[in-house]
């Protein structure tokens, strides 16, 4: 919204008391010599009334108070426009899709963790079934990354697209490869990654996300959804 002192700006100049609206006199010229008639400069030599920027004496509707009423306009535009981004604001922010909702951190505050000899620790949201996946094998999977914090910095659930790569082949980091060796399909797991297995160098994460300092501890929720030609060879 426009500040106060720039709003009368907005509106045509108004002429000075006594002044007729529809026509200005020469006279009236005369008598207003060396006066402001609420915007532009008045000017009159001898008979001939003379207006600075192009205002006539005659009331005519000038080029300056066209400019004034454009500038009126586009005033009122920035206002609506300002005023939807005020109610904008004021919305609740978006709720992220997530792996584990609500009801599901209650029920996982009573599921065991488990360490292993890396120093990874993870929780079962829900065991899958089948076979786990051979070192090298393409996965297709979901994934939430999150700081300690709990806020998330990066998400396939978001994009809407699984992610695919060759598990423990180092295409992601150590704690994501070792967490997702031991799953079986259609299982869902939150990986507790410490700083030694996720980013040695850190992570600049994309605009309005927490960045990851080198060697900090990050969570994964994981789901195992399926195992390219896995289940073909298992049949």
């Amino acid at each position: 919204m426009m500040a106060a002192s720039s709003v009368s700006s907005l509106f045509l100049p108004s002429p000075a008391p006594g002044l007729d609206s529809s026509k200005t006199s020469c006279t009236s010229c005369q008598s207003n010599a060396g006066r402001r008639l609420g915007g532009p400069f008045v000017r009159c030599s001898g008979a001939v009334p003379q207006v600075s920027n192009l205002v006539k004496c005659d009331g005519h509707l000038s080029s300056l108070k066209r400019r004034d009423a454009i500038g009126l306009l586009c005033g009122l535009s920035s206002f609506f426009i300002n005023s939807f981004n005020v109610i904008g604001a004021g919305l609740p922010p978006e709720e992220k899709p997530k792996l584990c909702d609500s009801t599901c951190e209650k029920e996982l505050e009573n599921v065991p963790m488990v360490t292993t000899e890396s120093g990874l620790q993870y929780k079962d949201i829900k065991v899958g079934e089948g076979p786990s996946p051979p070192i090298g094998f393409q996965v297709a999977a979901n994934y939430v990354a999150m700081v300690p914090s709990g806020q998330i910095f990066d998400s396939s659930l978001e994009k809407g697209q699984l992610y695919i790569f060759r598990v423990g082949s180092g295409q992601v980091i150590k704690g994501l490869d070792e967490g997702l060796l031991s799953m079986k399909i259609g299982g869902k797991r939150r990986l507790y990654i410490p700083g030694s297995l996720a980013f040695p160098k850190g992570l600049t994460s994309a605009p309005g996300r927490p960045r990851v300092a080198a060697n900090s501890p990050v969570i994964f929720d994981v789901s195992l959804e399926y195992i390219p030609g896995l289940e073909v060879d298992e049949e």
